[in-house]
């Protein structure tokens, strides 16, 4: 693991895209973080963790101060996910979070930061 993941937890950056999910199984949330979540390395957390979980989507810094992301995988791994993201650690502290359902997108393989 490289330095930043061992502070943050989760996954290697550089790891293989995640394999899609039985699309039978998974769900897509939109979730959004409100809190000190931008400038705590939010983003790089979300990814990793959703990586070494095997959890799909995106996350991205907001002009508001919020992040936003969506997370799709298997509907327990993402409620898992969601958990871990709302504890934070010492740097990250989510204040509210909020989730909506979403349709799930087929064939989507990686979890990208955007900007």
């Amino acid at each position: 693991m490289g330095f930043w993941s061992n502070i943050f937890g989760g996954g290697n950056e550089d790891a293989e895209p995640v394999a899609p999910v039985n699309l039978e199984n998974a769900v897509r949330k939109s979730g959004r973080a409100e809190g000190r979540v931008q400038g705590v390395g939010f983003r790089f957390f979300v990814q990793s963790n959703a990586k070494a979980m095997g959890v799909t989507g995106w996350v991205k810094n907001m002009s508001d101060g919020s992040v936003t992301m969506e997370l799709q995988g298997e509907a327990d791994i993402v409620e898992r996910l969601i958990a871990k993201i709302q504890r934070g650690n010492d740097w990250i502290k989510v204040t509210n979070f909020t989730s909506s359902d979403l349709s799930v997108v087929a064939g989507e393989d990686k979890f990208a930061i955007r900007y």
